[in-house]
């Protein structure tokens, strides 16, 4: 019985290697490719933070104050109902002198802003910066803006990426290609935001002049990597 299933898994080799033979395995190159596809796209979204800082020896007074100033930011954002506020980070911090003794407290307050309509966030922040600083301001494109311009631009990408595979298949006389790997990875950039102080306003006026704000472009961009066979 034993002889028998040997002679059975011989045959099955003799068999194998036969139909190896009639079927040789294909020469191939194995090359790997890059392409992109870029646009600029409005950056339709605005994104600032204000902060107040204060210093006092009474840390129960000094966020007696914070909290007021925080408070009446937020107050005074509801009437502005296309931008969209919510407070940012607080804290407050013991402050030393040079012996390390300690002199007093500061504390910080933050108001983060968001929204698309520029002229009232710009409206806004003037307000807010008769009382606050601005900390920052940054400009972006909004999520389902950028969803739909990768999406033209994977179409766009992949069609590179092809355009580069032929270049090297006749570049090899490959009568052929498969593509084996692909690989798909978006990202984007954007300038440093620009913006100027808008004509003072008043005499005696409570609230600094608004910022013109010009949110400029992002650079959207879909990069396709892999590799593919060059067949002989």
């Amino acid at each position: 019985m034993g002889a028998l299933k040997w002679l059975c898994l011989a045959a099955s080799l003799a068999l194998a290697g036969t139909a190896l033979a009639a079927d040789p395995a294909q020469r191939y190159d194995m090359i790997e490719l890059q392409a992109d596809a870029q646009r600029e796209v409005a950056n339709d979204t605005l994104s600032a933070v204000l902060f107040v800082e204060l210093n006092d020896t009474n840390p129960v007074a000094l966020a007696n104050a914070i909290n007021k100033a925080a408070n009446e930011a937020l107050r005074a954002a509801k009437d502005y109902k296309s931008v969209r506020v919510r407070s940012g980070n607080n804290q407050t911090y013991p402050v030393y002198t040079k012996g390390n003794v300690l002199q007093g407290w500061r504390a910080r307050a933050e108001i983060r802003l968001e929204s698309k309509d520029f002229a009232a966030a710009s409206g806004l922040i003037g307000k807010l910066q008769a009382g606050m600083q601005l900390g920052s301001l940054s400009f972006s494109v909004s999520p389902e803006a950028r969803r739909q311009t990768e999406n033209e631009l994977i179409t766009e990408a992949i069609g590179a990426f092809k355009a580069r595979a032929d270049i090297v298949r006749e570049a090899l006389a490959g009568r052929g290609y498969k593509i084996r790997r692909l690989n798909v990875n978006s990202g984007s950039s954007a300038p440093p935001p620009r913006f100027a102080m808008a004509r003072a306003m008043a005499a005696g006026a409570p609230e600094m002049a608004a910022p013109n704000l010009e949110g400029g472009v992002s650079l959207v961009t879909v990069t396709v990597g892999g590799a593919i066979e060059v067949l002989d």
